[in-house]
């Protein structure tokens, strides 16, 4: 319709630029219409005394203004208006036609599959047309671009991915001393690559290459269930508890409900009843399940399909999980005989992967040892060098004042955290937290919470518990796994016989657990993240009282600090921190594997020597050596391509000549024809954006039809300077009968002829 109002296609107009043709200056245009303006408005206002009653006020000025319009429009028409627009010149250019063929394009709607949709809107007589206007290339897209001769040489549309950036920026490079008029893009907009690269389009822009997007597919999928994303710990210890969150939405199934299940290789680890919510809604489900034994561990979260769901591949995802063999040390310094600190190792004994160490000041002079490894060990006291408190993955600190380490041995324990990555606990007690001063010590900046600047701060009176939103959802603290029935339980845990102020939280910490004493409320349990470590403080001495009052087989208590213990020392890592850059591969093997490495001090060791042996399905095995990485000292990194789909393990040793500084053990999986099975629902925001950026415009099928009249408006490739004339546009006659009319209506009406 556009086009036949005004003779041409709206890219045009929006490329060109009006010009007037007249030789006549353009003054004379607006005086000619000022004083014609005023000519009818002196001829109307001479008439109006003999004009009835209807044609005075703004009655007159209406039909003046019609009437001036009118005058205008013909004035303007003798400059003669033209549209100057840049040009493609006629089968000098390339244009270049994208068919996406990828699996989510053989999806069937309607009796045929999207590819067929659009093999069939090309066949319609726009592909004939651009031949005729254009040199014209056909190209298969998945992760790249592949030449084909007709459409029908598309096949099946089987291909496991699709990069369309990748696909543009080959087909950028390929073309780069041709004469790229135009690229038209037929897809999904399914990408498995995360996006388009700004460097792509920017590449396009340069190039003044328009990409014009014909979208496929519904924009949204009735009755289908979808898991978009799953949070969980990469690394743990082996039989810990982790709590998984799931990220899932639903169309067309609300109020039905499912289970959410995580499974390690075919094994049931967990089961969680959900009710779906409200349609194209995110909703997220919290899951625990115990790890199990120590190893790479791939693990599976389903949502169970519903009746009448047609993509069941979506319903699941999987993610891989490291589960630690070796047990972690734990140093514990107390500065008094007391009960907690028995109950404290009691709990830990029940643990494999915990080793509590232990010093236990029973007078002034003397230290009681115990846990350790050989009898030289910790003989001299608390660790005064990095080596020695560095062998540990975390410290308790519990009723000993801050005075008594020098403070060397407070910016060591500072180091230990920030530097090392150690996890710090700190417990209440008669010379803990206020009263040990802690607050003015070299470690205060590390502590969760601001001490009050107070002493007498623990008291030895009742005080019961509960849990804060923060702890609902925290692993440290779950006793059972239902929420509600968790929750409930901590408010019947026995009470404590002791508490002590923390004073205020700091911004970023999370209180877990909450004090009651009377009408007041404290925290008990607070945490934090601090540089590379983790820090909390435990403002009581009395949590030993649960495992005496508690019924017989009641392992509340102890189930507490082992996860607590467990949270402390998790994240330390060794002198060797190795990684894979994508833990997932989807549909190509490519991987980054990285390694940082640390002396003795965890500080970066960059006169080393890492190799990579990785070991992957059907007999798979490599070594690598890593490269340093430039500017980053400490740091190395290798690419690698895994061959087949599969669980693959990268363990990673540094060496300095003969001696080993350490290895650690990367993860990761190839997956290959998934990721077409998630979002398979027209990415139209991705289209959209992509034609904006380059100039180019987003497509219904249906409009395909109007692209040979707009493509040669590009201002790429080889083009010529168009002048096109506008005075015989229909619109133009259109409007000047529209004035005329429109006076005559009015003045009819108005009793006027």
């Amino acid at each position: 319709m556009f086009q036949f109002l005004f003779k041409y296609p709206y890219a045009a107009f929006s490329r060109g630029e009006l010009v007037l043709l007249g030789t006549a200056p353009r003054w004379w245009l607006a005086l000619l219409i000022l004083i014609s303006a005023a000519v009818l408005g002196l001829i109307l206002w001479t008439r109006r005394s003999r004009s009835v009653d209807g044609m005075r006020g703004w009655r007159l000025g209406a039909i003046w203004g019609l009437e001036v319009a009118t005058v205008a429009v013909l004035w303007f028409l003798l400059w003669r208006p033209a549209l100057a627009v840049t040009e493609l010149k006629p089968r000098q250019n390339i244009v270049a036609i994208l068919v996406d063929d990828s699996r989510s394009m053989g999806l069937e709607e309607n009796g045929s599959t999207r590819e067929q949709r659009a093999v069939s809107a090309l066949q319609t007589g726009v592909l004939t047309e651009l031949q005729r206007k254009f040199q014209t290339r056909l190209y298969r897209l998945d992760t790249g671009v592949t030449r084909i001769p007709d459409p029908e040489s598309l096949g099946a549309a089987v291909a496991p991915a699709t990069h369309i950036g990748s696909g543009l920026e080959q087909l950028v490079t390929e073309t780069a001393d041709l004469p790229l008029g135009a690229v038209v893009l037929l897809s999904d907009g399914g990408d498995n690559a995360g996006g388009i690269d700004r460097s792509v389009i920017q590449g396009l822009r340069n190039r003044r290459v328009p990409v014009y997007t014909v979208g496929f597919g519904p924009q949204s999928v009735d009755q289908d269930v979808e898991i978009e994303d799953v949070v969980v710990a990469t690394r743990t210890l082996a039989g810990s508890r982790l709590s998984a969150t799931v990220k899932f939405q639903q169309h067309g199934l609300s109020g039905r409900n499912s289970n959410l299940t995580v499974r390690d290789a075919g094994k049931l680890l967990a089961s969680h009843p959900i009710a779906l919510g409200a349609d194209g809604r995110p909703q997220t489900e919290n899951v625990l399940f115990n790890v199990g034994n120590a190893g790479a561990r791939t693990l599976q979260f389903a949502i169970e399909p519903l009746p009448g769901e047609a993509n069941r591949a979506n319903n699941t995802l999987t993610r891989l999980v490291y589960a630690q063999p070796e047990p972690q040390r734990i140093l514990y310094f107390e500065g008094e005989p007391r009960w907690e600190y028995k109950f404290i190792r009691r709990a830990a004994s029940d643990d494999p992967m915990i080793q509590v160490v232990s010093m236990l000041r029973t007078t002034e002079n003397k230290i009681y040892r115990q846990g350790i490894d050989n009898p030289k060990e910790l003989a001299d006291g608390f660790p005064t060098q990095a080596a020695d408190l560095f062998g540990y993955q975390a410290l308790i600190v519990g009723s000993v004042d801050a005075g008594y380490f020098t403070p060397a041995q407070q910016r060591l324990i500072r180091d230990f955290v920030d530097r090392r990555g150690g996890g710090l606990l700190l417990l209440g007690g008669r010379q803990a937290l206020s009263d040990g001063v802690w607050g003015g010590s070299e470690v205060a900046d590390l502590l969760p919470v601001v001490l009050p600047d107070a002493k007498e701060t623990f008291h030895r009176d009742p005080a019961t518990v509960s849990l804060t939103a923060a702890g609902e959802d925290s692993v440290i603290c779950r006793l059972v796994d239902d929420p509600k029935a968790n929750m409930q339980k901590w408010r019947q845990l026995p009470y404590l016989m002791d508490y002590q102020d923390p004073g205020r939280p700091k911004p970023g910490a999370a209180v877990l657990a909450q004090m009651h004493v009377g009408e007041h409320t404290m925290p008990m349990l607070v945490t934090e993240n601090y540089g590379r470590g983790r820090t909390a403080v435990l403002a009581t001495g009395g949590t030993w009282r649960w495992q005496m009052n508690l019924p017989l087989g009641d392992n509340s208590h102890g189930l507490f600090w082992q996860q607590l213990l467990r949270w402390l020392v998790t994240d330390t890592r060794g002198r060797v921190l190795a990684s894979a850059r994508n833990l997932t591969l989807f549909d190509e093997g490519h991987a980054q594997i990285s390694a940082e490495v640390r002396d003795k001090e965890f500080r970066s060791a960059a006169d080393v020597r890492v190799t990579a042996h990785l070991i992957g399905p059907a007999g798979v095995s490599a070594s690598v050596e890593l490269d340093p990485v430039i500017n980053s000292p400490g740091r190395f990194q290798a690419d690698w391509t895994a061959p087949t789909p599969g669980l693959y393990v990268a363990e990673l040793t540094a060496r300095r000549g003969n001696e080993e500084i350490g290895t650690d053990v990367a993860t990761f999986q190839r997956l290959d024809g998934v990721a077409e099975s998630f979002h398979t629902e027209q990415n139209r925001s991705l289209l959209e954006s992509l034609s904006a950026s380059t100039g180019g415009r987003y497509l219904q099928p249906g409009e395909l039809k109007s692209l040979p009249q707009e493509i040669p408006y590009s201002a790429a490739g080889v083009t010529m300077r168009q002048i096109d004339d506008l005075w015989n546009m229909p619109a133009v006659f259109l409007l000047l009968l529209a004035l005329r009319c429109g006076e005559w209506l009015l003045r009819r009406k108005w009793g006027v002829i």
